[in-house]
C-alpha cells in the first residue's frame, strides 16, 4: 500500500508539473502579440527625452517594471494576474522602442533585428529541450546566477554615468550568457516541481528571453551594422 501510495502522489506530481509547464508556454507564446504590439508603438514614438538624459530615462523605465512587476506578483494566483502580465509584457515592447529605431536606422537593421530573434528563438528551443528531456535538477546554478545578475546591473548601471563603448559590449555578451543560464534554470525549476505558479514562471522565462533578445541585438548592431 506504501509503494502504491507513493506511485499516486509521483504520477500527481509529474501531471501537476506538466499542466504549469503547459500553461508556462502557451501564456508565454500569448505574451508576445502584447510584446510586437508595444514594439511597433516604440518605433513610432520620440524618445528624445530619453536620449538626452539617459540617467532619468532608465529610472522612470525601471519604477514602470518594478511597479508592473509587483502587481503581477501580487495577483498571480487569480486571471487578473494574467492580465497584468500581459500588460507588462506590452509595455516592455515598447520598451523597445529605443534600441529598435536604432537598428532600423541601419541599411541591414531589418536583418540584424530577424537575426537577434532567431538566435534567441534557437536559445530558448535548446535549453527547454535539455532542461525537459534530462530533467536535470540545475538548481545549484542559482547563487551562481544571482550573483552574476547583481553584478551586471551593477556594472550596467555606473556605465550610464562612464559611457563607455567596449564595456557595454562586454556587458551585453555576458548578458547573453548569464541569461541564458538563468533560462535553463527557471525551466529547469518548472520541470522539477520547484515552480508551481504558471504566471510567475512565465514571468520569469519571458524576463531571460526579453533580456538575451536585447543584448544579442546589441551585439549583432555592433559587429555587423552597416551604415549607407
Amino acid at each position: 500500500m506504501a509503494f502504491s501510495a507513493r506511485s499516486y502522489d509521483q504520477t500527481t506530481g509529474t501531471v501537476a508539473t506538466n499542466r504549469v509547464l503547459r500553461n508556462t508556454y502557451a501564456l508565454l507564446g500569448l505574451s508576445m502579440i502584447p510584446t510586437v504590439i508595444g514594439a511597433f508603438i516604440g518605433l513610432s514614438m520620440n524618445f528624445s527625452f530619453m536620449a538626452e538624459h539617459p540617467i532619468m530615462g532608465a529610472i522612470g523605465m525601471i519604477a514602470v517594471m518594478f511597479g508592473l512587476l509587483w502587481a503581477v506578483q501580487a495577483n498571480k494566483d487569480s486571471g487578473l494576474g494574467v492580465v497584468l502580465m500581459l500588460a507588462f509584457t506590452g509595455v516592455m515592447g515598447v520598451f523597445l522602442g529605443p534600441i529598435l529605431q536604432m537598428a532600423m536606422g541601419l541599411s541591414n537593421g531589418g536583418q540584424i533585428v530577424g537575426l537577434a530573434a532567431g538566435g534567441t528563438g534557437i536559445i530558448f528551443l535548446t535549453l527547454s529541450t535539455i532542461a525537459t528531456t534530462t530533467k536535470r535538477d540545475f538548481s545549484f546554478m542559482g547563487k551562481f546566477l544571482m550573483v552574476g545578475l547583481v553584478l551586471l546591473i551593477v556594472a550596467s548601471l555606473a556605465n550610464l554615468f562612464f559611457q563607455i563603448p567596449a564595456l557595454a559590449l562586454a556587458l551585453s555578451g555576458v548578458a547573453v550568457l548569464l541569461f541564458s543560464g538563468l533560462l535553463l534554470f527557471d525551466i529547469s525549476r518548472i520541470v522539477n516541481g520547484g515552480e508551481t505558479n504558471y504566471v510567475m514562471a512565465t514571468l520569469s522565462v519571458y524576463l531571460d528571453l526579453y533580456n538575451i533578445f536585447v543584448n544579442l541585438l546589441q551585439l549583432l548592431m555592433a559587429f555587423m551594422g552597416e551604415r549607407d
